[in-house]
């Protein structure tokens, strides 16, 4: 198609997409939120997961202040235990990327396609799953709201910091995955051309295309094929026509 805008940057998301966290999130959430006497079993603890799950995607300090109106303290305490169980749990455990997550970003970035991780982890945490993944020579960039002025998704701040600094000419040229909602919106606000809603996460298909995706995939290990493909309209994958 002439009319076919190449896709020179790649936007991923962390957990649920092409790190499988899913767990480690639930239980670091958990743990923030007991601290603050919200506890099993207690009908605010089910009404604190469920804004939980609906946020995932967006800054964890948001969340906590979805929790917590009007009580920046308490958000702020919620929070500093999240980022301090997350952390624990990578000790222990460690970080285990998604399968194919390799061969994702060798074959993106030997396409000479740029490649960023966007998070709504904070700076600190981020730096400690990047030391587990050893990722720097097959990322150009990794950001998170601290990075993009504070704002994290559903918000296009982050995509849009990403193509001021690597130097993209065309929002269309970018290309976004993610598992949430969240990651959906930020793609279609920040305008790219091809928004891919991966179905290894907390979210739905039915979530996902509320969100404004362009293409449903089973895993992160589909995207290259998505977007190296001359025609952006067609791909293995199923797709929302």
């Amino acid at each position: 198609m002439s009319d076919v805008v190449p896709i020179k940057l790649a936007c991923l998301d962390l957990a649920g997409t092409t790190v499988g966290d899913i767990a480690m999130v639930e239980r670091a959430f958990a743990e923030a939120i007991a601290t603050q006497g919200i506890v099993p079993g207690t009908g605010a603890y089910a009404r604190a997961m469920v804004h939980v799950h609906r946020s995932r995607g967006c800054p964890k300090i948001d969340v906590f202040r979805g929790i917590f109106p009007g009580n920046e303290a308490q958000a702020q305490a919620a929070n500093l235990t999240f980022e301090r169980s997350y952390e624990g749990a990578l000790d222990r455990a460690g970080l285990v990327p998604m399968p194919g997550v390799q061969e994702v970003l060798d074959k993106l970035h030997g396409s000479g396609v740029k490649l960023a991780i966007i998070t709504g982890f904070s700076r600190a945490t981020l730096g400690r799953i990047l030391s587990f993944l050893n990722w720097d020579d097959h990322i150009d960039l990794a950001i998170c709201p601290e990075d993009a002025g504070g704002r994290g998704r559903p918000w296009p701040d982050m995509v849009l910091h990403a193509v001021l600094r690597l130097g993209i000419d065309d929002v269309r040229q970018v290309a976004v995955a993610g598992d949430s909602e969240s990651d959906m919106l930020c793609g279609r606000r920040a305008g790219a051309s091809l928004v891919a809603g991966v179905m290894t996460g907390v979210h739905s298909r039915e979530r996902l295309l509320k969100g404004g995706a362009t293409h449903i995939l089973d895993s992160i290990a589909e995207f290259p094929d998505l977007i190296l493909t001359d025609d952006l309209g067609t791909c293995s994958a199923s797709t929302p026509r």
